[in-house]
């Protein structure tokens, strides 16, 4: 039986979230949620679909060394582990993501109003480029970077 991918984009005020479907064929963006409220919001989801993994981008300097906002993504991810013991936690490079989000809406052509990313569009973007990117991975047989 399969269950479906849930892929965060964790930024200090907002946070994308994208899932995919049961079969984890289709990945499409879900929300934004500000990321004080993020892990309340994954627990009620969670407990309403069938979740089997959960994807976290992971952002890295272009050098491949951690980037400053990865102290901010640590501390959720021990809040997410204490609400969700039992749930895999995977961390997906997203070095690439929020541009190839940017160049994916203005070749989808989103006038640049709707590309400044008030509304988290990006985010949300960049939440499901992060899922296809873990799909992707899946697919290819490429083992994932789970949170110990």
């Amino acid at each position: 039986k399969m269950s479906r991918i849930l892929a965060i984009d964790y930024g200090k005020k907002r946070c994308g979230i994208a899932v995919s479907d049961p079969m984890r064929i289709v990945a499409g963006g879900l929300t934004t949620v500000s990321s004080a409220e993020l892990p309340a919001y994954i627990k009620k989801y969670v407990q309403q679909e069938d979740v089997g993994i959960i994807v976290i981008g992971e952002p890295k300097k272009m050098d491949g060394t951690e980037s400053e906002t990865m102290t901010y993504i640590r501390p959720f991810l021990n809040n997410l582990r204490k609400v969700l013991p039992d749930m895999p936690l995977a961390l997906v490079d997203e070095r690439f993501t929020t541009k190839l989000a940017q160049r994916a809406m203005i070749d989808g052509g989103v006038k640049k109003k709707g590309r400044d990313n008030k509304n988290g569009v990006v985010d949300m973007v960049s939440a499901t480029i992060i899922l296809e990117t873990f799909m992707d991975m899946e697919r290819n047989g490429v083992k994932p970077n789970i949170v110990k």
